[in-house]
Formats: structure tokens, C-alpha cells, sequence
């Protein structure tokens, strides 16, 4: 296995780093004022530019990094549809749900669910979305960002990802949202900055783009690929991939709690627009250098693109420092927003619900107390991950789906559905998380299935197509139990809130 040496000038640059980071997270970790609001949401007071960079760097993390160029190395550029999809979601979420979030004026994407169906729904809701971070985010992230440091600097696998984490939860813990989203910024630039260096150099290696499309097989270049294909068949990606987009970029706090930090709504449109912006680069610095891999090195496994640089020397002294700073801040950034928002869920969706008049000082300490529980009860999860070897990107795509349909389905029909209620909301996210759970289960290895059953079918399918039947059987069972079973769960928490009356006005 091949182990970077660091120079000089490397080390100094990642020295740099980690102290900029730290100083900023430490530096406006003292609060505004001290409340809640300002702890979970920055007291509502981040700009536009903030919010984009916040976005962008919450969304790139390590599973992109290894992903993303491994998909590239497998599949080639049809890996790009998940990233070019996700312009049009982020256009959506500027121009139609920011102001509905705004109106609502709540702290959590499960508290604006729980407005309309009740405190149980809510928590339910909070629940899901905090096992799926813990699994589809903190873990995998952890787990990709280990073995790239791993196969890079050598680095062991178990210390790196406490090192990490401890680092991570530090500023996380004491700053809070201002802290994680001021230091996003600076990790932001980072990454796209190595990014670029990573292109250009990989670029001018080979010889130019010309060269590398003659080197690189036709089927890479194949944007649509065929009905049957295991990971990208074009149909799946028509209908199955936007429900993982819908989830992922209109009802995930993870992400959205950034635009509620937001100082009015047109700063958090302009944002969430200029995160839109953003995401064209990781097709370019992503994508691409998996390709002129490939086109270096046949054999290439997919998770050794970025080893593959190092050990090329395609990277000059200095450089390389600052691709590997940016390996830190892709991770760090993605981890810090999964602790900071799975403590803002705990501290809202099931302690403020309960006790209205929890006091600020009360709600900050909850929201620490969750984050370190989280940091260390994270580490749990890895040896579980062990599994995914090879196609991350591809793994954390096929997690999403089968949590997030029976979630789209609550979280559009829900609240803009006349005939929605609690009841059917439950045994929806009950009944679809299930099967979706069953699934899982499946392709971790821990439920087996005798090849004639016709069950097999269920459990063989490509994971867009999954994603696509759970979303109509979750959206069946919704509507069947809206309109013949009566609502029998908690009345509205607030029906006159000025969202809802809004809504209203949609649904007529």
C-alpha cells in the first residue's frame, strides 16, 4: 500500500488548517446572545453567502470524494445525474419551500410536520431522521474519510476516525450552528480549491481533455445507461432518483436547517441559490480525475483514485497539503452539520415539545450533552460499514432510498393534502420504513431469501426502481387510510400558523 510522506511545506499547509478552523469555530463560538435560538440557528442572522457556502460544504463529504471518482473509474460520467439532478431540487427549494419555511418560523423540519399532525408525528418523524444520520451520514462519512486517510497517509483506521470526531465535535459542542457554518465557509473554499488543483494537474498529465477522450472506453461517456443496469439504468433515474432528491434537499434538517439561519428570506433564497451555483463543480473536480485515473491506469480498484495521485506525483509539494486539507474539510464540514442538526432535533422535537417553557440555558446544555453522546456513540456504527468496500457512493445511494420514499411521501402529501392526517402519517413512515428496513437488512447479508420465492424480486431490484415502488406503496397506504379511516392521533398543534393558512390556499 502506498503511504505519502508529507514535506515541509505539506505539513504546514494542513498545520494551517486545522488551526483556522479551530480559531473561527472557537472565535464566534461566543454567542450573540446567549439563547437557543442563537445556539441552534445562529440567531437567525447568517447571510446569503454563508448559507451557500454552509449548504455546499454540508453536502461534500468524504463518500463523495472516494464515491464519487470511484463511480467514475467504474461507470464513468452517468454517476453525474445525482449531481445535476440536485440543481433542479435546490432551485425548487429556493423558489417555493424557503418561503414556506420562513413563514412557519419553526426550528425544525419534524416541528413544521408536527404543527400540521401533532406532537407524535413529529417525534416519529425527528426519530427517523436522527438513525438516518447517525447511519447514512455520520458513519459513512467517518467510514470513507478513514479509508482515504488510510490508504493515503497510512493512518490508522480507528484513530483516525476518533481524531476526527473529537476534533469535529470540539467546535461542534461549544459554538454551536454560527461556529459550523462560519467555519464552513473557509472549508468550503478549501475544497474547491484543492478540487481545481486536482483538475488541472490530472488535466495537463495526460495531456489534455482531447487525450482523455480517446483513452477512456465509449461506455464512460455514456450519460443514459440501459434498463437493466445495476447502478444508473435510466429509468430508475427518471423516477427513482428524485425522490432521493426531494428527501435529501427539501426535508432533511441536515440541510435545511442552514437556509432557517437565514437573516430574512431573501438572503436565504440567494443562498440556497448560490449553492445551486456550487454544485456544478463536483462533476469537475470529482467525477473527472477519476477518469483521467482510468486513463493512467487500467486496473485502477475504484477507491484508489486519490492514492493513485499522491503516489503519481501528478501533485507538486504544497499542493498536495492542500488537496489534503481539503479531504479534512470535506469530512469535518459534513460531520459537524450531522452533529449540530442531530442535537437541534433532540433538543426541540423531544424536550422543547414536551416542556414549552424549557428554559435557553436548559436547551443549550441538551443540545452539547446530545452532541457528545453522538460523537462517541457514533463510533459504534463502523464496524458494521465494513461491508462497503468498494461503490460508497453507489451503497449510500441505494441507504437513501430505501428510508427516504415513505418520508417524500409524508412530507409533500402531508402538508399540502387537504385530507392528510396523523393517523395515516404514522402507519405510512410505520409501513414503509419497514419494507425499506427490510431491505437493508437483505443487503447487509443479515436476512436471506431462497432464490425461487417471489419474494426475490423484491429484494433483487435495482434500488431507483426499489425506491420508486416503496414511494407508490407508501403513497397508497397514505391515501387509502386519509380517506376511509378517521383520524383517531392528536389534532393540529397550530392550525391558524401563517404556513398552514398559506397551504390552505394552495390546496383550494
Amino acid at each position: 500500500m502506498f503511504i505519502y510522506s508529507f514535506e515541509i511545506l505539506d505539513n504546514l499547509i494542513v498545520f494551517i488548517y486545522f488551526a483556522v478552523v479551530l480559531l473561527i469555530g472557537l472565535f464566534f463560538s461566543k454567542r450573540e446572545k446567549n439563547t437557543a435560538e442563537d445556539y441552534f440557528l445562529a440567531n437567525r442572522n447568517m447571510g446569503w453567502i454563508a448559507i451557500g457556502f454552509s449548504i455546499f460544504a454540508t453536502n461534500i463529504s468524504s463518500e463523495h470524494l472516494v464515491g464519487l471518482a470511484g463511480a467514475g473509474v467504474q461507470r464513468g460520467i452517468a454517476v453525474g445525474h445525482f449531481e445535476w439532478l440536485a440543481i433542479i431540487f435546490i432551485l425548487v427549494l429556493a423558489w417555493i419551500f424557503t418561503p414556506l419555511f420562513f413563514k412557519s418560523q419553526v426550528v425544525t423540519i419534524p416541528e413544521l410536520i408536527g404543527q400540521k399532525f401533532g406532537i407524535t408525528v413529529q417525534r416519529v418523524f425527528s426519530g427517523l431522521s436522527i438513525f438516518t444520520y447517525i447511519f447514512t451520514k455520520i458513519a459513512i462519512t467517518l467510514f470513507a474519510g478513514g479509508i482515504l486517510l488510510n490508504q493515503i497517509l497510512g493512518w490508522n483506521f480507528g484513530t483516525t476516525i476518533i481524531i476526527l470526531l473529537l476534533f469535529t465535535g470540539l467546535y461542534t459542542i461549544v459554538g454551536g450552528l454560527r461556529s459550523v457554518m462560519l467555519t464552513q465557509i473557509f472549508q468550503a473554499i478549501v475544497i474547491i480549491a484543492g478540487g481545481i488543483f486536482v483538475f488541472a494537474f490530472g488535466i495537463y498529465e495526460i495531456g489534455g481533455i482531447s487525450v482523455l477522450s480517446e483513452k477512456i472506453p465509449n461506455t464512460h461517456w455514456e450519460i443514459f445507461k440501459p434498463l437493466n443496469d445495476p447502478d444508473f439504468p435510466w429509468l430508475g433515474i427518471l423516477f427513482g432518483a428524485p425522490i432521493l432528491a426531494a428527501w435529501y434537499w427539501w426535508a432533511d434538517q441536515y440541510i435545511v436547517q442552514r437556509v432557517l439561519a437565514a437573516k430574512d428570506e431573501q438572503n436565504g433564497k440567494k443562498g440556497v441559490l448560490f449553492s445551486a451555483g456550487l454544485k456544478f463543480f463536483p462533476f469537475i473536480f470529482l467525477i473527472i480525475p477519476g477518469l483521467f485515473v482510468l486513463s493512467l491506469n487500467k486496473n485502477i480498484d475504484g477507491n484508489s483514485v486519490y492514492p493513485f495521485i499522491f503516489e503519481s506525483n501528478i501533485l507538486p509539494m504544497g499542493i498536495k497539503g492542500l488537496v489534503i486539507s481539503g479531504f479534512f474539510a470535506a469530512i469535518m464540514s459534513s460531520l459537524a452539520s450531522a452533529f449540530n442538526s442531530t442535537a437541534t432535533l433532540i433538543a426541540y422535537d423531544f424536550f422543547k415539545s414536551k416542556d414549552n417553557n424549557l428554559s435557553d440555558e436548559r436547551l443549550i446544555l441538551i443540545g452539547r450533552l446530545s452532541t457528545i453522546f453522538i460523537v462517541f456513540f457514533s463510533i459504534l456504527f463502523i464496524p458494521i460499514l465494513n461491508s462497503l468496500n468498494n461503490g460508497i457512493y453507489v451503497n449510500l445511494q441505494s441507504l437513501q432510498a430505501y428510508i427516504s420514499p415513505p418520508i417524500v411521501v409524508i412530507f409533500l402529501l402531508g402538508l399540502f393534502w387537504k385530507k392528510a392526517s396523523s393517523t395515516s402519517t404514522i402507519v405510512t413512515l410505520l409501513v414503509g420504513e419497514a419494507l425499506g428496513m427490510l431491505r437493508i437488512l437483505y443487503d447487509f447479508g443479515f436476512l436471506h431469501i431462497d432464490n425461487t420465492s417471489f419474494l426475490n424480486v423484491f429484494f433483487e431490484i435495482n434500488y431507483l426502481y426499489f425506491a420508486t415502488f416503496l414511494f407508490i406503496i407508501s403513497s397508497a397506504v397514505f391515501g387509502i387510510i386519509s380517506v376511509f379511516v378517521k383520524n383517531k392521533l392528536e389534532k393540529p398543534i397550530s392550525e391558524n400558523a401563517d404556513y398552514l393558512i398559506t397551504i390552505n390556499k394552495i390546496n383550494n
